[in-house]
């Protein structure tokens, strides 16, 4: 892995689990195993080199939604694999936690990416809320972004209800529950 990328690595990590204050230059450059000069040398700063690190996360998340929600299956299943995907949920998501993080937030330039992809994100369910509907497969007075803002909702309070409880059971409750609201929401097929 090249020095940059070390460097973007580990900010990554570090944004992760201490936030934008907890995360100085010196924590970043040991933990790349990178120098000062080096560090430098790729980047402005800790706001240039945290910027680059949250562009990459906020990639990384549309990368791995993107191949759940573009998969073969009816737009309730890929809705229900998006929901059930394999999550580390007691780390949180690493995108949501930025929006928890004052600087993050203060800062336009730091917080564009992750507001990007969350906008990106319940646009994409959205459309797939969309598609059911055009299908028959759910009712078609259901608000398709109501409903995408809810899966993104369902998903982020997840999150911070299972780091509360210390147990993912709390995530897996509110999937479980959102997925009867949407099963409850789905068209019989007719009858011939």
């Amino acid at each position: 892995m090249s020095t940059p990328d070390r460097l973007i690595e580990s900010t990554r990590e570090l944004l992760w689990e201490r936030g934008y204050v907890g995360t100085s230059p010196k924590a970043i450059q040991q933990h790349a195993g990178a120098g000062q000069g080096s560090m430098y040398h790729h980047f402005k700063g800790k706001p240039d080199l945290a910027l680059a690190a949250i562009r990459r996360t906020a990639e990384e998340l549309r990368a791995t939604a993107e191949g759940v929600l573009s998969a073969p299956g009816s737009p309730y299943e890929r809705i229900e694999a998006y929901l059930r995907r394999e999550r580390d949920v007691l780390r949180g998501c690493p995108v949501g936690r930025l929006t928890m993080d004052p600087d993050v937030i203060a800062s336009d330039e730091l917080r564009a990416p992750v507001d990007e992809t969350l906008a990106w994100l319940r646009e994409r369910l959205a459309g797939i809320v969309e598609e059911g509907k055009e299908r028959g497969e759910f009712a078609p007075a259901l608000d398709a972004e109501e409903i995408a803002a809810t899966i993104l909702a369902t998903v982020q309070g997840g999150y911070v209800l299972a780091r509360a409880s210390g147990s993912p059971a709390a995530f897996d409750t509110g999937v479980r529950g959102l997925l009867s609201l949407l099963t409850s929401t789905r068209v019989p097929p007719a009858r011939a």
